[in-house]
């Protein structure tokens, strides 16, 4: 797949993952080195903003939740520093409002978590307004609730109590469904 890229991507590679998943971010670096890139990995907005002052690359994926802050404040640095770089814009929280202010802030495009390297790649590559193709295999409406149900818990330092309280379930429902595997 490597030299099917090798001409869209041209001669600067370099490609700036920020995110606080550091499982996700060491999958997502992987699998985009083989796709051809050259990624650098940041957990937080200050290292992703150091890396983006000192060596702005051609091409980012940011998460848009940091525990040290906005994702956004990396994607305006690397918009000062380098006006062409390729913005995408992660995030476990999908609304509206903050796919619109990742595109004010300049990103081309924003994915919902869990998005996978081919979806990442073809966010980075599109050219003009083309619209992106639909995933090929969309995720189960019992994935994403199940994912959801993660992303709280996760939120809530693996609290039970507070995560069924957010989540307006019964802690013992909760419990059921968290000790359960994942859903396809």
């Amino acid at each position: 797949m490597a030299e099917d890229l090798s001409a869209e991507l041209g001669s600067d590679r370099s490609l700036l993952l920020v995110d606080d998943d550091e499982a996700f971010v060491k999958r997502l670096a992987k699998a985009m080195e083989k796709r051809g890139f050259e990624p650098e990995t940041a957990s937080s907005v200050a290292a992703g903003r150091a890396i983006a002052m000192a060596r702005p690359p051609a091409y980012a994926v940011i998460d848009l939740r940091l525990e040290d802050g906005n994702g956004l404040d990396v994607v305006e640095t690397l918009r000062e520093r380098r006006p062409d770089c390729r913005v995408v814009v992660l995030t476990g929280y999908g609304a509206i409002a903050t796919a619109v202010a990742a595109v004010k802030f300049g990103a081309i495009d924003y994915l919902s978590k869990p998005a996978d390297a081919n979806d990442v790649t073809n966010a980075l590559l599109s050219k003009g307004d083309a619209m992106p193709p639909p995933p090929e295999n969309p995720m189960s409406a019992d994935r994403v609730r199940w994912e959801h149900i993660q992303r709280v818990y996760e939120m809530c330092d693996r609290n039970v109590s507070e995560t069924a309280r957010r989540l307006s379930m019964h802690r013992r429902t909760l419990q059921r469904i968290l000790a359960k595997r994942s859903p396809k």
